[in-house]
């Protein structure tokens, strides 16, 4: 390992941001060299900083966060990303592992288990916050009907975008708020919205929500 890990903080929210900032300064070890508050940026910046470790949240207007790593992971296969996220549920844990991240802890976890991760991640080795690795919702779809082990495979199958914008329908949000919140345009979330119903066979609001809970991504 180098003398200092240089690290870059990638979180759409500035308190959060300065707070890690300065959780993170208490080790000597860790620097922090850059910032970003979305994925268009932060992978701007890791070919510019090139970081030793990207800390990175899911939930970002724009592209996002599990779209931020499959993109800094093609082009550098040995990119060291740890998502820190409020999201404790093993569907993110597994698509953000297959997007290339190295790494999964919760905003939940205790401040050392930050810089733990960030360390061993640095190392070259792989970092999935206790308790997230022994509780895998995928036996929800296996106890359940045949349709929804079906379910599971469509949603693997989403782009990133198409994922943000299902767990956001499965939560209620109007179209507009989507748009708000992804900054993408009302069309574009009204057509991801159309093409998510005419993949899962489903015509309701309510019938998403149900596949959410039932996988495990959301709770009732």
């Amino acid at each position: 390992m180098k003398n200092q890990i240089k690290v870059m903080l990638v979180d759409d929210h500035a308190v959060v941001r300065a707070g890690f900032r300065m959780l993170l300064s208490t080790d000597n070890m860790i620097e922090v060299i850059a910032e970003a508050d979305r994925g268009e940026l932060a992978c701007q910046l890791y070919l510019e900083m090139q970081p030793d470790v990207v800390v990175l949240d899911l939930s970002m207007p724009g592209i996002g966060g599990l779209e931020t790593t499959r993109r800094i992971c093609s082009r550098n296969s040995d990119a060291k990303i740890l998502v820190f996220s409020v999201h404790n549920e093993r569907v993110y844990v597994d698509r953000a592992i297959s997007a290339g991240a190295k790494g999964y802890i919760t905003k939940q976890s205790h401040p050392e288990v930050l810089i733990a991760a960030i360390k061993q991640i640095a190392l070259g080795e792989l970092y999935i916050e206790q308790g997230l690795i022994n509780h895998d919702n995928a036996e929800l779809f296996e106890s359940t009907a045949t349709k929804y082990v079906d379910y599971k495979g469509i949603i693997d199958s989403f782009s990133a975008r198409e994922f943000d914008v299902f767990l956001l329908l499965a939560k209620g949000l109007t179209a507009h708020k989507i748009a708000a919140e992804l900054c993408i345009g009302y069309k574009t979330v009204a057509n991801y919205g159309t093409q998510i119903r005419s993949k899962l066979d489903v015509s309701s609001i309510a019938e998403l929500a149900h596949i959410a809970i039932m996988s495990g991504m959301m709770k009732d």
